[in-house]
């Protein structure tokens, strides 16, 4: 084996110099076939004295841990002993991790490493296929169908992004949380407009039924000039740092709870973690989202920022305020968190059962593709209770307007408005899911690679 390990660096090792520096490694591995932060991961995990150069013996060092790793790995999914990988083996190994697949898509990913058409894997086959990746056990090989992407699109009850515990060691963990930050905060201040004018046609009710688009934009813009169109977006974006914090610390936790030790989660315990966890988050940050609805609908010159908005809520209303709408908040979480992982199961099922070909891995825009779907379905159901949380957010800032509860205000609103009265600036909301969306890829993409997050 030794040997043929040489040969390899000797193939790699184009000046001859007996070293491989990272840019001699990452030509030779793009023949076949390995991304260039697979090959950082292969170089800065190999280096060890940290030279910045990879002698034979690091390669060599590297190359048998890693052999190890993948013939653990190996051995987990040959239930049967017998040396070679089946579909049904790769089905129950799966099931024990908590991912349901069928057999036919099991079948796409024995495809993508069998090498000699028989329908099974051997070690040979896995061992070639698995040598240059930077996966080190079976919960990575299938990392990439996790549910979140870290994308925000500025409706924040998604289940929270799980990270496997190489990720964790290695601090990729915070560097994808702050990218995903960075990446909200530019998303939601360019979608800010069509988010204040779907919160002005929320709490404005049948007012707002005449309004339209480039009505309420105007209307907007004579009151306030250009800049009133970004009122209540700085709150919005501060409470990004917070909101995700509380909500990957809270999902860790509940996990614990509702698993065994070293058991893996399953879709009913990770939809449960993720809609406690949502709900943790949103008990903490909840007063910053009273306050956003009030600068967003409040009049030029009202408040002067967010901390004068706070002092007033507080003097006038009392601290019962900065709570107002809160129950329809928390009732909200569990259609759209349940829906939202639901449509995204049965979207990404479909993917696999009539397009994938050759390979398993959807693929970045096909995973944002799911998961904008799944999120827009998440919010239509679960949008009467954030448009009831919203107008009892603001129902103090209204004249002559009973202070009503939740229950009193869906009455109010079917009477007098009927149900359309319930979806009153839907149609604004949707239109800034597919801009929110790309913005936020192109931001996270570019953060990442700034940030140096490791790809699978």
């Amino acid at each position: 084996m030794d040997a043929s390990y040489e040969k390899l660096f000797s193939h790699l090792d184009h000046n001859e110099d007996g070293i491989l520096d990272i840019f001699e490694l990452l030509e030779g591995l793009q023949g076949v076939g390995v991304m260039q932060d697979g090959g950082k991961k292969i170089f800065t995990t190999g280096d060890v004295n940290k030279d910045g150069k990879l002698d034979f013996e690091e390669f060599m060092k590297y190359l048998k841990d890693h052999e190890k790793k993948m013939k653990l790995a190996f051995k987990s999914l040959d239930k049967n002993n017998d040396g070679k990988i089946e579909a049904s083996e790769i089905v129950q190994s799966l099931q024990i991790l908590g991912l349901t697949i069928s057999e036919q898509q099991a079948e796409l990913i024995l495809q993508s490493i069998d090498a000699d058409g028989t329908m099974t894997v051997d070690w040979n086959e896995w061992r070639d296929y698995f040598l240059f990746n930077p996966v080190t056990d079976i919960e990575e090989i299938i990392h990439f169908w996790k549910h979140s992407t870290g994308i925000d699109i500025g409706d924040s009850l998604t289940i929270p992004d799980e990270f496997t515990e190489d990720e964790k060691k290695s601090g990729q963990w915070w560097r994808q949380l702050l990218a995903g930050g960075v990446a909200g905060a530019v998303s939601r201040t360019s979608t800010a407009p069509l988010d204040r004018l779907k919160v002005m046609m929320q709490v404005h009710g049948s007012k707002s039924a005449k309004m339209n688009i480039y009505g309420g934009f105007q209307q907007m813009v004579k009151e306030g000039g250009i800049r009133s169109l970004w009122r209540g977006n700085g709150t919005n974006v501060i409470k990004i740092a917070p909101e995700t914090a509380v909500k990957f610390w809270a999902y860790e936790q509940y996990k614990k709870l509702l698993t065994e030790e070293g058991q893996k989660i399953g879709t009913f315990e990770r939809f449960v973690s993720g809609s406690m966890a949502g709900a943790t988050a949103q008990t903490f940050i909840y007063p910053m989202e009273v306050l956003k609805t009030r600068l967003a609908v409040g009049k030029t010159g009202q408040y002067s920022g967010m901390f004068d908005c706070a002092k007033k809520i507080l003097k006038y209303e009392g601290m019962g305020a900065f709570y107002k709408g809160y129950v329809p908040n928390l009732l909200g979480i569990i259609p759209y968190a349940g829906i939202d992982l639901a449509v995204y199961e049965l979207l990404k099922s479909h993917w696999l059962d009539n397009f994938a070909k050759d390979s398993v891995n959807p693929g970045v825009m096909v995973l944002l593709g799911c998961g904008a779907l799944s999120s827009t379905c998440g919010q239509l159901a679960s949008y009467p209770l954030a448009l009831v949380r919203t107008r009892m957010q603001a129902q103090a800032m209204i004249e002559k307007s009973p202070q009503l509860n939740m229950v009193g205000l869906f009455r109010r609103i079917l009477s007098k408005e009927g149900l359309p009265g319930l979806y009153r600036g839907i149609t604004p909301n949707f239109m800034k899911v597919l801009p929110a969306v790309g913005i936020s890829y192109v931001v996270y993409e570019n953060m990442k690679q700034t940030l140096g997050v490791t790809q699978k």
